[in-house]
């Protein structure tokens, strides 16, 4: 079973969660589903709704878009991670390529987080904020 702490670390890589304190990140990494998934699970299929965020804790996979390979993942890497605050269509697959421990966290549960922690929120909004001027980066270069 994943450890607590090591899933904090990883969240702390998230853009999203990356202005929040440890002690957050450790409330978001308890709240996380923790599971044991086998080689070849589609975690998110392109096109179908989606309202979670994942976090790789340990294995491999790899994100397809239109079919094509475009990314692989390692333990520590991350995906859907806007989905908790606005659920819209994946935008790839994302299938593992190895056993994998995969944590979840859906919008349901992150709302939760949020009105647990209502401090929370404006280091939320400042990660967000970091995310978007990130995307910007990517789109001028």
């Amino acid at each position: 079973m994943a450890k607590i702490d090591d899933i904090a670390s990883h969240l702390s890589a998230v853009p999203l969660f990356s202005q929040l304190s440890a002690k957050e990140r450790r409330h978001v990494a308890k709240a996380l589903g923790v599971h044991d998934v086998a080689d070849g699970v589609m975690l998110v299929r392109q096109g179908e709704a989606g309202d979670t965020f994942y976090v790789l804790i340990d294995g491999t996979a790899t994100v397809s878009r239109n079919g094509r390979r475009i990314a692989s993942l390692d333990a520590g890497d991350w995906f859907g991670e806007l989905a908790v605050l606005d659920p819209a269509p994946r935008n790839a697959d994302v299938v593992t390529t190895s056993a994998a421990t995969v944590g979840v966290l859906d919008a349901k549960s992150f709302k939760r987080l949020v009105g647990e922690l209502p401090a929370m929120t404006a280091r939320l909004l400042s990660g967000l904020a970091r995310r978007v001027r990130e995307g910007d980066r990517r789109v001028v270069e």
